[in-house]
């Protein structure tokens, strides 16, 4: 009867009957929630973050957690009824709130001389107001239409409803199964290249380097993504993949501007233990005299969706930024949050704070 109402928890709509992946997978979220005795979105996650290897998952959910260190969402579970507003498509396109504001003048332009781009790590894993949440995000796209958008912690039904929701994109994405990101191009100012996949050899969680080839204005771009290994016990492994990720921007062509932007689950001696960015790489934060209002990304002070009673503040989501050789006809300009408005669910859009970034476009 367990299993039953596990498998019920996740619907299969839009899955072919011949996927054995999928059903294996569902089939494991039964026998997780079985012996952890908690919900299936909790099993999925924790699944999902362990190469869906049963012993290792339940391994780490009966580990004890650090202090600060996120709950086991299984406090307020959804509900199977919830849960089927994960397919979100069947949401027709609206007018985003607070739509009527005005975004910044610098995004505006309409001569090319500007360029932004967004970060968020959107949570897609938590279920929780999920549509509500995932409206939240498609405004702020709406209002701000950002050039570029990285987005970590993408699920299915989640890119479905980006697919749908924001038309004038072209959305590439690291993975199509569990949890991946994706990089978003407005069809309209960045013109999609090619893109390639790099996989982390030694990852738990399924992780990779995204990386899209592409321009804009003239101006030849290589953009990346990626949700670099989580929680402090994964701190060795968290800066091999920010080696990597320096590496290949090291290696980008020196006639390109190179911009990596993505939750990086950095804290701040992890960088110095790697050696610090490399001459020429720079920590677009840094870069603009590290502001204050838009030092920290994660903050359990201020957002409460994880529930956590711990004060924990951390400049996880980051983005660096490698100019073109000739001169660096692209520079950052300024900085700041998105999605620290609560919704009428009584949640965020995220538990990660969203990042904006303006740059200006040296015609």
């Amino acid at each position: 009867m367990e299993r039953k109402r596990s498998l019920d928890f996740w619907p299969a709509a839009g899955l072919d009957d011949g996927d054995p992946a999928e059903k294996k997978r569902l089939l494991l979220c039964a026998d997780f929630t079985t012996v952890a005795s908690c919900e299936a979105a909790v099993a999925r996650r924790y699944l999902a973050e362990n190469a869906w290897e049963m012993e290792r998952a339940l391994n780490a959910y009966f580990e004890p957690r650090a202090e600060g260190e996120a709950p086991r969402r299984s406090e307020a579970a959804p509900t199977a009824a919830q849960v089927c507003c994960v397919d979100l498509t069947n949401e027709e396109p609206a007018h985003p709130a607070g739509s009527g504001g005005s975004a910044p003048e610098c995004l505006r332009q309409e001569d090319g001389s500007a360029f932004s781009l967004v970060t968020w790590n959107i949570d897609g894993l938590d279920l929780c107001g999920l549509l509500e949440r995932a409206k939240a995000v498609c405004a702020s796209l709406a209002l701000y239409s950002p050039d570029v958008v990285f987005l970590q912690e993408v699920i299915p039904p989640y890119y479905s409803f980006l697919k749908k929701r924001a038309r004038n994109y072209t959305v590439i994405t690291g993975h199509e199964e569990g949890y991946f990101t994706a990089i978003m191009l407005k069809t309209s100012r960045v013109t999609f290249k090619s893109q390639e996949i790099i996989p982390f050899p030694n990852t738990n969680m399924m992780r990779n380097l995204l990386c899209v080839h592409a321009s804009v204005s003239g101006n030849e771009l290589y953009l990346m993504t990626s949700h670099l290994e989580s929680t402090r016990a994964h701190a060795q492994e968290r800066m091999n993949q920010l080696k990597m990720v320096l590496k290949k921007m090291e290696e980008a062509p020196e006639s390109a501007t190179v911009i990596f932007a993505g939750d990086t689950n950095l804290r701040d001696r992890e960088v110095t233990q790697c050696g610090g960015l490399p001459s020429g790489i720079s920590d677009v934060w840094e870069f603009l005299g590290k502001p204050k209002h838009c030092q920290y990304t994660w903050d359990t002070q201020a957002n409460s969706n994880l529930g956590i009673r711990a004060i924990s503040k951390h400049r996880f989501d980051r983005i660096f930024f490698r100019a073109a050789a000739d001169g660096g006809h692209i520079i950052p300009q300024s900085l700041d949050l998105l999605g620290l408005e609560k919704l009428d669910c009584g949640r965020f859009p995220s538990d990660h704070w969203g990042l904006l970034c303006s740059l200006d476009v040296i015609l």
